[in-house]
Parts: structure tokens; C-alpha cells; sequence
């Protein structure tokens, strides 16, 4: 055994020389949820996995969702069938196998005279959305008068309520439901690595055979070999792409989609809302957290890269008036916003005239020229089946036979050593507290850095870095633009 103060370097050290010596079935590119679920997939099937990441895990679109497992009613209304009863599916799949990640959530959608949708439309949606998850969700929909709303909502707009309804989806925390399934990955003989660019790939004969990258903690080059590779890399998709020679056609259409933390007492919600925006009308969602309520979100066309993207005055503007509407006693003003943040959906680059809002949140699997398979679209809630459709991809590539998916029915492990190697692993993704606080966790972050020391054997001038360094990523995550 070897002491704590080496323990983390060493830690990566024998990861590293796992990567430069042993061979790998597959590489799996991107450590975000759906990376992630492939990865555990994978190594549960007995295929010698490696999964790399160039920042965090969940860094990136995988921290910044609503942090909900859903059916996805609000895809109801544009056709998406298939979507929702898969995803109903699969949040009854979760909810089973980590219940310490997973919590039902009842939603209130109150229903208002003059609103785009009726209320007997909403209703037989909702009627719908019990029949897509076979009537087997935490409860069914009931509908309300507006006495009873009001009784559990007594902060919404009372103006032309004309009743309402109650259905059921879950929350999650969606960094650490990433982190489950890199744990259980690594449980099962995988190879993970955060802060593990990829830079270019390796192809022989015309066939993608592996990787060559660097260690963004210390500047060590490294080599990876595998027989298969996976790009799951969401709003960088197009960035692997090119490596492998194919980017003569964008692979990912991207959407901005901001949420906006606020003081809980200022918004008065109970329960989670559903609502209808009344600047756009759009379906929006305004939900309880422990100290503040988020409100989101938006679903804007960018062309902005992942790295850089972030909630600008507009999107605030626009999820406060939303809110406002609903909630007329907040007066909620830019200033009340506790922390606001973005992240970017990676849909697939289909019908790029149609409103994202519109958009297909389906997935799909391709595979590249040089053999690299990808997958591009899907939400939070599919990542588990999408998972298993792309390892079943790679068993077939492979010419192995398809081996049962076992993540169905395996519980995810509660959360032990986390792979926390920065600051901002620790504040953003691991806790809360930069979502949490109006310095966005900078007053801890010196303690943060010192602990970190312990485990990396870093000097007093490596500490003083990164607590420059986790200023550097706050400001990148949490400014609003002008």
C-alpha cells in the first residue's frame, strides 16, 4: 500500500503505463455520460476498455442539464414517440439501479386560459405519457382544480389559472451519475483518464488502430493501441471526425441551452413547475433545489465551440421574464441570479432549417472511414441504452459474437474514490458548491488546492497554480456575456 501523498500520482502513473503497454479491445473517446455508460458497458461484456478524456469527466454538456431522467413529455407534441417511450423506459431502468443518484420528482403544470396548449391537450398528453411508460412510472397524472394547485403552489399567478396537473419523471445529478459509470468501468478492468487529450489518431492501412495524446497534468505525451474506437465525444464530435479524415460533412448541430440559479425564497415553488413561456412559448421548467431554484432552459442555435460557451445577458433576461410571469411576486432581477451556465447539445446535424427547439433529441450510430464508430445525439436519460447499442457496434466490428448487456439489471456502486484531480473536478463537478455560491466556490478553493497537494506531492507553488487555474475556469463557466 502506498501512502495518501502518492496515491493520486500514482494512480495515473499506472494508468498511463497500462495505456503504453498492454492492448485494448477499445478506446472509447469522451468521458461525458454517454462515453461513460459505453465505457462500463463494455467492460462488463469482458472487452479490455480504455476510456480517455481531455478535461473532466461530465466537463462538459454532462454537468450543465437540468439535472432530470425524463420521459421527455414535451416531445410529445412534435411526434417523438419512439424517443419518449425509450426514455420512459429507461428512467424506470435507473430509477431501479441507482436509487442513491435517481429520486422521483413530481411536476405541477399549471393550466392557464389563452395558453398556446389547452388543457385538454395537455391532459391527453399526459394521458399518453402514463400509456408510453406502460402505466409503470412512480404515479400516474392527476388533474387539478385551480383551488388545488394554488394549495400546493400558492406562489404562481393566479390570473387566468383555470386548473392544472401532476405527473411524474426524476432528478438526478448528472456529474455524479457520469462518475458512477466511469467507477464501475474502472471496477471492471477499464482504463480511465480525465484530463487525457487525444490529439491525433493512429491509422494503418487505412483502419484506426489507436491514439496518440498527451497528459494535461503533467505534459507527458502517450501512445494507446485498440481494435476498436469509439467517438463519443457530444459537441467535439466533429473534432475526432477530422482526425480521422472525414470532415467534409458537419456531424453535429449544436444548441445553447442555459440555466439560471436563484435565490429558492425569492421564487416560492414547492414542487418542480412546468410551464409555458410566455416570451416564446416554449416548454420550460422551473425546479426546486436544495437552497436556490433553477430555471431553464433555453435552446438557441450556436455556433459557439464547447470550450467557450456560456450563458450571455439575453438567455438570462429571457429565463427571468418566463419566470416572472408565473411567479409575479419574485420581481426576479439579473441580480438575483446566483449562478447561470450553458452547456451545448449535440443533435444530430440533420434538417438544419428547422427550430432546434424542434429538433430530434434521437441518436444515431455511424461508422467513419477509417473504421471509428460514433455516435451523436440522445439525452441524459438514454445514455444507458445508447450505451448498449454501441457496444453491440463494437462487437460487431470486432467479428465477436454480441455478448448480453448486463447494465440493465447491475446496480451502480455508490460513489467511492472519485478520479478528482483539479480544483474544479472537486467544486463543480464532484460537489456543487460552484453552482451553489455567489463566488462560485473560490473561498474554498485554496483548502481545495492544499488537499489536492497532499494527494499529487504538488509544492506550494503548484497549489497557488491551481487555485489560479479554478479561478481561470470559473470565469469561463459562470461569466455572463454582455
Amino acid at each position: 500500500m502506498t501512502s495518501a501523498a502518492t496515491t493520486g500520482a500514482l494512480w495515473r502513473t499506472q494508468s498511463f503505463e497500462r495505456l503504453r503497454t498492454e492492448p485494448f479491445d477499445l478506446l472509447v473517446i469522451g468521458g461525458g455520460i454517454t462515453g461513460a455508460g459505453i465505457a462500463r458497458d463494455a467492460a462488463l461484456r469482458g472487452l479490455r476498455t480504455a476510456l480517455l478524456e481531455r478535461d473532466d469527466f461530465a466537463s462538459g454538456t454532462s454537468s450543465r442539464s437540468s439535472r432530470l431522467v425524463h420521459g421527455g413529455v414535451r416531445y410529445l407534441e412534435h411526434g417523438y414517440l419512439h424517443l419518449v417511450f425509450e426514455a420512459s423506459r429507461e428512467r424506470r431502468t435507473l430509477l431501479c439501479i441507482a436509487p442513491h443518484l435517481v429520486r422521483p420528482v413530481r411536476f405541477t403544470w399549471p393550466f392557464y386560459r389563452g395558453a398556446r396548449l389547452a388543457p385538454w391537450k395537455v391532459v391527453a398528453g399526459l394521458w399518453l405519457y402514463d400509456l408510453l411508460a406502460l402505466f409503470r412510472n412512480v404515479g400516474q397524472h392527476k388533474t387539478l382544480s385551480a383551488t388545488r394547485v394554488l394549495q400546493t403552489e400558492p406562489a404562481l399567478q393566479r390570473t387566468n389559472l383555470a386548473g392544472g396537473a401532476t405527473y411524474w419523471d426524476a432528478a438526478t445529478d448528472d456529474a455524479r451519475l457520469t462518475v458512477a459509470n466511469v467507477l464501475d468501468a474502472s471496477t471492471h478492468g477499464a482504463v480511465v483518464l480525465n484530463h487525457a487529450d487525444v490529439t491525433d489518431l493512429v491509422i494503418e492501412n487505412g483502419r484506426a488502430v489507436g491514439a496518440r495524446g498527451v497528459d494535461r497534468m503533467s505534459g507527458t505525451p502517450f501512445d494507446v493501441r485498440a481494435r476498436g474506437i469509439v467517438n463519443a465525444t457530444g459537441p467535439w464530435t466533429d473534432t475526432v471526425r477530422a482526425m480521422e479524415g472525414n470532415a467534409t460533412k458537419t456531424g453535429v448541430r449544436g444548441t445553447k441551452g442555459v440555466h439560471i440559479a436563484v435565490p429558492a425564497e425569492r421564487v416560492g415553488n414547492q414542487e418542480a413547475i412546468t410551464v409555458i413561456s410566455s416570451v416564446d412559448q416554449r416548454v420550460m421548467f422551473v425546479l426546486p433545489g436544495a437552497t436556490h431554484t433553477i430555471i431553464g432552459t433555453t435552446d438557441t442555435p450556436t455556433h459557439d465551440s464547447p470550450e467557450q460557451v456560456r450563458a450571455n445577458q439575453a438567455d438570462v433576461n429571457y429565463l427571468l421574464d418566463s419566470a416572472n410571469a408565473y411567479f409575479p411576486a419574485a420581481r426576479l432581477t439579473p441580480g438575483d441570479v446566483v449562478a447561470a451556465w450553458a452547456g451545448i447539445r449535440p443533435l444530430i446535424a440533420t434538417d438544419t432549417s428547422a427550430p432546434t427547439a424542434q429538433a430530434s433529441r434521437e441518436h444515431a450510430i455511424a461508422t467513419g472511414p477509417a473504421g471509428v464508430i460514433q455516435i451523436t445525439g440522445g439525452k441524459l436519460t438514454t445514455y444507458r441504452a445508447m450505451a448498449a447499442q454501441v457496444t453491440d457496434a463494437v462487437q460487431r466490428a470486432l467479428g465477436e459474437p454480441r455478448s448480453a448487456c448486463r447494465t440493465a439489471d447491475l446496480p451502480l456502486p455508490p460513489v467511492g474514490e472519485e478520479f478528482a484531480c483539479t480544483v474544479a473536478d472537486i467544486l463543480v463537478r464532484r460537489t456543487s458548491t460552484a453552482f451553489d455560491t455567489r463566488d462560485h466556490g473560490r473561498n474554498e478553493a485554496p483548502s481545495v488546492a492544499r488537499r489536492l497537494g497532499d494527494l499529487f506531492n504538488w509544492d506550494a507553488a503548484r497549489c497557488g497554480q491551481a487555485v489560479v487555474d479554478y479561478a481561470t475556469e470559473v470565469d469561463r463557466l459562470f461569466t455572463i456575456d454582455p
